[in-house]
C-alpha cells in the first residue's frame, strides 16, 4: 500500500485559495486511488476538510467585497 506524507495541521493552512485548491486536489487523488491505509485516509479527510472550509471562506470573503461595491468604489475589505 502507499504510504501518505503526514497531513499538515490546521496551523499550516496555505498562503492562498489557489494552493488550498491544488492540495485538495492531490488529496482527492489519492483517496480516490484506493491505495492509501485507513489511518492515511481518515487524515487525508480531515485535512481536505480543512481545505474546503479554507477555500469556503476565501470565496465568502470575495463575494462579500463584490457585494460592497458602491459608485464604482470597493470598500476596505479585511480577511476574517
Amino acid at each position: 500500500m502507499a504510504k501518505a506524507p503526514p497531513a499538515p495541521t490546521a496551523a499550516q493552512l496555505p498562503d492562498s485559495y489557489e494552493e488550498a485548491l491544488a492540495e485538495l486536489e492531490r488529496l482527492v487523488a489519492a483517496m480516490e486511488g484506493g491505495q492509501l491505509p485507513l489511518d492515511a485516509l481518515l487524515g487525508s479527510y480531515r485535512r481536505g476538510a480543512e481545505l474546503l472550509n479554507f477555500c469556503r471562506s476565501r470565496l465568502d470573503a470575495v463575494e462579500t467585497q463584490v457585494r460592497l461595491l458602491e459608485d464604482g468604489q470597493l470598500k476596505p475589505w479585511t480577511d476574517s
